[in-house]
C-alpha cells in the first residue's frame, strides 16, 4: 500500500481503538485533509477528536502537552518539519521533562508527527531536515518513518509507552509503496529484523549474506530508499557488496544492530539529508569508532546536504542535497 493511505489508516485505527486518542493540526479537518491528504477522512469519522488548530505551533504543542498531562494520547501534526522550531521550547522545557521531574507521578506522551525533507523545490523554509536537533534531548524518542517500517506497528509501539515522540515523515516517502520485510526479503534484498530488547527494529538489507559485505551503510528515511537502490545496482553491476541498515529510531539509538553489521565488514558509512556537522552520523562515527576502534579497516565515512539554504531551484537543490550520486561515491570510496 502506499505510504501516506497506509498512515491515514494507522491513524484511524488509533482513533478506533484508543479513545484517549486525539488528532490535532493545522487545515487537517475534510475536506482538505492537511497538507499531505495524511488526515484525509478523519474528521468526518472522527469529528470531535480530529481537531483543527489555529496558526500557532508554539499553541499546538501547548494544548497537546495539556491534553497528554490530562491522560489524552495527542496526536499532534506540524504542517512542515521547518517549523518544528517553533515547538522547540515546548518540547525541550516541558513536554520531555515532566515524567522525570515528577519522579514518574506525571507522563507527557505527546506524539508530533511532522513532513520533513526536500527535493520537491519548495525552497529555504519549506525543505529542511531539521531532526538533529531533536536528537541527544534527554527523554524524547526520535523516530523516522521509512517504506520498510510498518506505522501500524509503529504506533501500537507509541501508544504502548509513555514517552513523547517526535515522528519524521519525508515528504517523498508519502506516494511511495510501503516494503516491509516478507519471507526474509525487500525486493531482491535480503532482508532481516535486529533489535535491542525494547527497541524499535532496525532492518537490514543487502544483496549477499553479510559476511560477504565490505562496507556497512546506515541511513534512514526517504535517504534509506536512495541508498537501497544503489546498493543493489552496486551488487548486480560491480560486485560491490554492502548491507544497509534502516533504524526506526534515531534517539536513543540502538547502537547493537549497528555494532553487529560493523564488526563483520570494517567500514561504516552514514547518510542523512540533514546538513553535515554536529548531526546524527557524527555521532554515529563518534561512538562507532570508539567502540570498535580496532575492528574498523578505514575512517567512517558521513554523507550529509551542504551547509547552506536550500535553494528553490530544483536543479541547485539538486546538488545541495544528498542524492544517489553522494551516496554511491561514499560506497566506492568505503569498499576500495
Amino acid at each position: 500500500m502506499i505510504f501516506s493511505k497506509e498512515l491515514n489508516e494507522t491513524l484511524h485505527t488509533c482513533l478506533t481503538t484508543d479513545p484517549r486518542v486525539l488528532v490535532l493540526g493545522e487545515d487537517i479537518a475534510d475536506p482538505y485533509g492537511g497538507a499531505f491528504k495524511v488526515t484525509r477522512g478523519l474528521s468526518t469519522a472522527f469529528p470531535d477528536r480530529v481537531r483543527t488548530m489555529p496558526i500557532s505551533e508554539g499553541a499546538i504543542a501547548g494544548i497537546s502537552a495539556g491534553l497528554a498531562l490530562a491522560g489524552y494520547r495527542p496526536i499532534a501534526e506540524i504542517m512542515f518539519g521547518d517549523f518544528l522550531t517553533l515547538v522547540f521550547d515546548q518540547v525541550v522545557n516541558h513536554i520531555a521533562k515532566y515524567q522525570a521531574m515528577y519522579a514518574g507521578q506525571a507522563s507527557c506522551p505527546v506524539v508530533v508527527r511532522a513532513p520533513s525533507g526536500g527535493h520537491r523545490g519548495y525552497g529555504p523554509t519549506h525543505s529542511q531536515s531539521l531532526e538533529k536537533h531533536f536528537l541527544g534531548i534527554p527523554h524524547l524518542r526520535v523516530v523516522a518513518a521509512s517504506l520498510v517500517h510498518d506505522p501500524r506497528t509503529v504506533f501500537d509501539e507509541f501508544l504502548s509507552q509513555d514517552s513523547p515522540v517526535l515522528y519524521v515523515e519525508h515528504k517523498l516517502l508519502y506516494p511511495q509503496h510501503l516494503t516491509v520485510p516478507e519471507n526474509g526479503r525487500v525486493g531482491d534484498l535480503l532482508a532481516a529484523h535486529d533489535a535491542s530488547p525494547g527497541m524499535l527494529p532496525t532492518v537490514c538489507l543487502s544483496a549477499v549474506p553479510r559476511e560477504e559485505c565490505t562496507v556497512t551503510v546506515l541511513a534512514y528515511g526517504y535517504q534509506a530508499m536512495l541508498a537501497a537502490k544503489v546498493i543493489d545496482r552496486l551488487a548486480v553491476e560491480e560486485e560491490i557488496f554492502a548491507e544497509l541498515l534502516i533504524p526506526a529510531q534515531l534517539a536513543p539509538m540502538d547502537w547493537a544492530p549497528v555494532e553487529r553489521s560493523v564488526g563483520v565488514t570494517g567500514r561504516l558509512v552514514t547518510v542523512e539529508e540533514g546538513s553535515g556537522g554536529w548531526s546524527w552520523g557524527t555521532e554515529a562515527a563518534a561512538t562507532i569508532s570508539r567502540r570498535l576502534f580496532r575492528e574498523l579497516r578505514s575512517p567512517v565515512d558521513v554523507v550529509a546536504s551542504e551547509p547552506t539554504v536550500i535553494p528553490s531551484s530544483k536543479a541547485k537543490e539538486s546538488r545541495i542535497l544528498v542524492g544517489e550520486g553522494q551516496i554511491e561515491a561514499a560506497l566506492r570510496a568505503a569498499a576500495a
